[in-house]
């Protein structure tokens, strides 16, 4: 494990949790042991892992782009700390587990700007974005070497970054097509498309017919397979699978506002209508649009 010079052999210890009632404070300190006093006496705390935690990191950075998309400032400022609840919820487990802790995180983040950053913290200033572009590369290139030192080599597809299912999807299709692992044109991608669909079909469920662990799995792996494809069609287009998933997602929850909004002014709410009504004010939602 990497560690700060000064703190190389230094004994792991977690915060100790706040005692009492606390009083919310702009302390850092105080939220470290803040949230060392949840994962000692919530019980949902207690439970969660690194890996449990791992959708509500993702949840909360889509919903802090959300909210900056917004411009609501109040929004803005929780969801950065939702954002930040993860990071010192995450720093908080492995302190527990004697592998690291903020101060850690802190200095490694501190360590990569600064030398990724020598036009500015450096004498030999750089002339122009292009000969910045060049450093960084260079910087780049030290550390993947440094990777494959730990045992990490760099593979073709390593550039592609973490995203959404979907974005990343796409992403590792474009980077294997530049290396000739493609169709010519989009007819092999619906061919494919249709063939994963067939897969699926043939393990869907019956009617009333139980699942067990094993046939959750082969139908996750065979809808996972459908979902690449389609992302596929849509890259073999020049569409973006995010963009028109979104905007799909938009247009639902437009529609279905819609919905409730007419149920309302009929003293009816969704969970009290059945679904030939809701059905009806969907068509109709679709001509208001």
């Amino acid at each position: 494990m990497s560690k700060t010079p000064d703190m190389h052999d230094k004994k792991m210890i977690a915060p100790k949790p706040v005692m009492g009632v606390p009083e919310p404070t702009a302390n850092i300190h105080d939220l470290l042991a803040l949230m060392a006093r949840l994962r000692a006496d919530c019980p949902w705390d207690i439970k969660q892992t690194n890996h449990s935690l791992i959708p509500y990191a993702i949840e909360e950075a889509y919903e802090l782009a959300e909210a900056i998309q917004e411009g609501d400032i109040e929004d803005i400022k929780g969801e950065l700390g939702d954002v930040l609840l993860q990071v010192i919820f995450h720093c908080q487990i492995y302190a527990e587990q004697q592998q690291f802790d903020l101060g850690d995180v802190i200095y490694t983040l501190q360590s990569k700007l600064i030398r990724r950053h020598p036009h500015v913290f450096e004498a030999d200033q750089l002339p122009d974005e292009a000969a910045v572009k060049k450093r960084w590369d260079e910087i780049k290139a030290i550390e993947n070497a440094e990777r494959e030192r730990r045992g990490k080599p760099k593979r073709s597809l390593d550039a592609v970054k973490a995203g959404s299912a979907l974005m990343q999807a796409q992403s590792l299709q474009q980077a294997a097509s530049k290396l000739g692992f493609d169709w010519e044109g989009v007819a092999g991608a619906v061919e494919k498309l249709e063939e994963e669909i067939s897969e699926l079909k043939q393990i869907l469920p019956q009617a009333g017919e139980s699942m067990d662990a094993a046939h959750k799995q082969a139908l996750e792996k065979e809808l996972g397979d459908c979902v690449f494809g389609l992302v596929n069609v849509a890259r073999k287009l020049n569409l973006d699978a995010e963009a028109a998933t979104l905007t799909c997602v938009h247009k639902f929850r437009s529609r279905f506002g819609f919905i409730e909004a007419q149920l309302a002014k009929q003293g009816k709410t969704a969970q009290t209508s059945s679904l030939e009504e809701m059905d009806a004010l969907w068509e109709l939602a679709k001509q208001h649009e």
